[in-house]
């Protein structure tokens, strides 16, 4: 037996030890072994410019829980961890420290010396979230880690770019894209989150050219107007039909532009005229494409306007908006103006506001690779958990429009595509061409553009075990097992890795996703820098133990919900892992065995407790396998807490302490038995206090002799030899009638060390003989009797009814009746006052309509407490009046 357990769990001396005995054990190395099963799940990378955040110690957490689970179930198990090159993250970085520090921009340095600034940020703070990771216990191969611009994920996204392209997949063109003027980038549908937001509905007056009226047009964005090229009228609009064909002026620029006919104008909505302007609208910009209308872009990639924006050149767009607004106003142009509200769109990188722009971009043509995706889910090959969010990714997949995925940056995988300068041709290729394909020129300028960040993201499942080259890894592991990761990134990354799959691999990436909510505070906010509500979790994990923090995070958290981060739930948590240390080492000190074995002959509550234990270990497999992690958790919590704890150490401690070797010996080799196949259950949420415990106990005869570690021990299995069901429910029954007694006393105001005669009258009498003796010690008894009749008088007796027994308790031997009745009364009428004058509070209009609204929550809470403690004092006195 190794030494004694020290008297207090200090985690910060613990969890850094254990980590480093697993690594250097190599716990966490995967192999690929055809006598196992294989489980594999590849950790969604975080970003190289990333900080833990509770909502990565979520996600880590729940991903580590049933990694470790899986292995110890004797799966070959790999969990592949790596970072994401995070390219508009890590730019705008790498840009501002530049910036603040030498006053440069990446232009200045150029491409080559300003990706070797990159490399070396990434090389200083990459490695930062990794470290942090492992704080948590994460239980990763960091062997096989992967970053996404490494050799092997390059190799992948090469391939997959070229055989896309060659498909004709992915082409160039000319598009509205979502453009963000602050990251100076192309965005993908998915990269653009909308707010609504305040504005305004201008009404302009364009005159018909022949002199004979004018046409109204309504628009939230007069700063496009010096990029209009037409106005559009549904043709079966009587109102408008004879204008068709003829044309009006623009004002401000006097330019004359054409009235179309196109059925995407509503008769009835708005003033029945639509402003076409095809560079800065994709709805216009196909209406252009019908009716040949000229293309003409006037605000730039700053967000400022161009050469084409006439007396307006070179303003900010919104600036421009207000001196547009005030010179159609002054010319007689604005016809009015109302208050607007409308959905913007804005990039969920910097917040800004996102500019539609026609642009000649990459993209990828969904239509084809979004049939094999639905398939797969809408078959059930591939499920989400909670299903519901098939929904989510159904809707989406089967309204998703082409993925721009160039990007105008410097940080990424370059496109692989060069441009002859003789001939114009574009040539895309595996290897670096030194010539045209098309010409045979030799002077080729590659595309500038990088792909975005989600097109290596989409590949991880199977560029991380080394694809496109046939690995022994891709072989064994994939398909992945489980996808974890949160709803918000189900169209940016789920469906990406879905369709990637499916196209490139043939093959699903996952057969199961497993969606969990957003951590929030303590009051349902989202944690953000902006609200300085974010809440570091090394700091809980520093101060409370990170077995405490992942025990928090998963207990009550169901698949697909946020959850709310209480840091007083921490404390409880610590308590829990105190309760459990404390136990261990109850049973510790009262060992004298050195190999742990179940005993054949087993006493009542033996039965009982291997009965329970049994039942947990079915349950939790169980709740695990269907990924009900708070489920599992809390059950382990309640058998550690109330079943061993509370009841089965304190049944044993008798025998413990007795006389009789063989039943004493019996008792620690259950007591050692139940402890650590309840620490296994513990395992996978607790990783660090478990392994301790379980090092410093008994090995069962079982386990094998070489197995040093917890966390590579065979996880329990159900064995029907330990159960108990006759032996469990009559323990049930005793203890039934122990808790009944115990809360009438306490009702009662009696104190334990106030024994009394306790009478049980059952139709079972031997399961109450059986066990007199915890009952005259655990309901504080001075004697038990069992009898099948009720006593002769119930006089000044009080009755206790339970399942299986009735229990008379002499009166006068627990209380002097009329003291405490006397008692009861001044602490019932204490409490009437104090509701008397709370009420007499809240009836006070004034009060309540000036106090903070905290306050009066305060006093309506006071008001609930009294009418409880009014309602148990009535019942303590109806109690002892019998």
């Amino acid at each position: 037996m190794k030494n004694e357990l020290p008297k207090v769990y200090d985690p910060q001396q613990v969890e850094s030890r254990i980590y480093e005995s697993w690594m250097e054990g190599g716990c966490f190395k995967a192999e690929p072994d055809p006598k196992k099963e294989p489980f594999s799940i590849v950790m969604p990378p975080p970003n190289v410019t990333g900080q833990l955040h509770m909502g990565h110690a979520l996600d880590s957490t729940l991903q580590d829980i049933l990694t470790r689970f899986k292995r110890m179930q004797g799966y070959s198990a790999l969990w592949l961890p790596g970072v994401d090159h995070a390219g508009i993250a890590t730019q705008i970085k790498v840009e501002e420290e530049l910036r603040v520090k030498e006053g440069k921009t990446r232009y200045d340095l150029g491409r080559e010396k300003f990706l070797e600034r990159v490399w070396a940020w990434k090389e200083k703070y990459g490695d930062r979230i990794v470290e942090q990771q492992k704080k948590m216990g994460v239980s990763c191969d960091w062997d096989r880690s992967r970053f996404t611009m490494d050799d092997t994920c390059a190799k992948a996204v090469r391939e997959t770019f070229c055989d896309l392209y060659e498909k004709d997949m992915i082409y160039k063109g000319s598009r509205i894209i979502n453009w963000c003027p602050h990251c100076t980038t192309a965005l993908s549908d998915a990269e653009v989150e909308y707010q609504d937001k305040p504005g305004h509905l201008w009404y302009i007056r364009y005159p018909l050219t022949d002199g004979s009226g004018d046409l109204v047009i309504a628009t939230t964005r007069p700063e496009t107007m010096m990029g209009d090229t037409g106005v559009a009228v549904n043709p079966e609009d009587e109102r408008f039909k004879h204008l068709i064909g003829k044309t009006c002026i623009l004002p401000i620029m006097n330019r004359e532009i054409p009235i179309v006919g196109d059925e995407y104008c509503e008769i009835g909505f708005g003033t029945g005229a639509v402003k076409m302007t095809p560079a800065h609208d994709p709805n216009d910009f196909e209406v252009g494409l019908r009716h040949n209308l000229e293309v003409i872009r006037c605000i730039g990639d700053d967000g400022r306007i161009n050469e084409n924006g006439g007396p307006y050149n070179g303003m900010d767009r919104y600036e421009c908006r207000k001196a547009i607004v005030k010179d159609l106003e002054e010319q007689g142009y604005l016809v009015k103006t109302e208050d607007y509200s409308h959905n913007v769109g804005t990039c969920y990188r910097c917040h800004n506001d996102v500019e539609p722009l026609i642009s000649a971009q990459w993209f990828v043509k969904m239509e084809p690779l979004a049939k094999e995706a639905l398939r797969v889910v809408k078959d059930g090959e591939v499920k989400f958990v909670p299903e519901r969010f098939s929904k989510t990714y159904t809707n989406w997949m089967e309204n998703v429009h082409d993925w721009c995925i160039s990007r105008q940056l410097w940080w990424g995988h370059q496109i692989p595509a060069w441009y002859c300068d003789e001939c114009g041709h574009i040539n895309v290729s595996r290897s670096d061409p030194t010539k045209c394909e098309k010409c045979g020129c030799t002077h080729l300028t590659r595309d500038p553009d990088v792909l975005d960040t989600w097109f290596s993201s989409a590949l991880w499942p199977f560029s991380t075990m080394g694809w496109p080259e046939k690995t022994a890894d891709l072989n064994y592991w994939y398909p992945t097992s489980v996808m974890v990761t949160g709803y918000d990134i189900i169209f940016f990354w789920v469906a990406r890795m879905i369709f990637s799959g499916c196209e490139q691999m043939k093959e699903i990436p996952f057969h199961t996703v497993l969606i969990h909510g957003l951590v929030r505070d303590d009051k349902g906010r989202k944690m953000s820098k902006s609200l300085g509500n974010g809440i570091d979790p090394l700091f809980i994990a520093e101060k409370y133990g990170a077995d405490a923090l992942r025990f928090n995070l998963i207990t009550g958290n169901s698949p697909g919900n946020d959850t709310r981060f209480y840091t007083e739930k921490c404390e409880a948590m610590r308590n829990f892992a105190n309760k459990i240390w404390n136990a261990s080492r109850f049973v510790q000190m009262n060992l004298t065995i050195d190999q742990c074995r179940l005993p054949e002959n087993l006493e009542q509550e033996d039965k009982w407790v291997l009965t329970k234990l049994n039942t947990l270990i079915r349950e939790v497999t169980e709740n695990l396998d269907a990924y009900e992690i708070g489920v599992a958790s809390a059950k382990v919590y309640d058998f550690i807490w109330d079943t061993y704890c509370d009841w089965y150490i304190e049944l044993t401690k008798t025998r413990m302490n007795g006389d009789d070797a063989q039943s004493k010996l019996a008792a620690e080799n259950v007591l050692c038995y139940v402890l650590i196949e309840v620490l296994k259950l513990l395992h996978p949420f607790m990783p660090f206090i478990t392994e301790e415990i379980w090092q410093s106990l008994p090995r069962q005869a079982e386990e094998a002799a070489d197995n040093k570690f917890l966390m590579t021990a065979k996880w329990p299995e159900y064995d029907e030899k330990l159960n108990f069901a006759a032996e469990a429910e009559a323990m049930e029954a005793v203890m039934d009638t122990i808790r009944a007694i115990r809360a009438r006393r306490a009702e009662m105001n009696v104190p334990p060390s106030k024994k009394a005669e306790v009478v049980l009258k059952t139709d079972e009498p031997e399961i109450y003989r059986q066990a007199a003796h915890f009952i005259t010690r655990l309901a504080y008894a001075s004697d038990v009797t069992v009898a099948e009749q009720a006593p002769a008088s119930l006089d000044g007796m009080v009755s206790i009814v339970t399942r299986k027994a009735t229990a008379y308790i002499p009166l006068a031997e627990l209380v002097d009746v009329k003291a405490e009745l006397e008692r009861i009364a001044k602490e019932k009428e204490k409490a009437e006052n104090g509701l008397r004058i709370t009420e007499g509070k809240l009836k006070n209009e004034k009060f309540v309509a000036n106090a903070p609204e905290a306050v009066v929550n305060v006093e309506r809470e006071k008001v609930a407490k009294y009418k409880e403690l009014i309602a148990k004092l009535e019942e303590s006195a109806k109690a002892m009046q019998g």
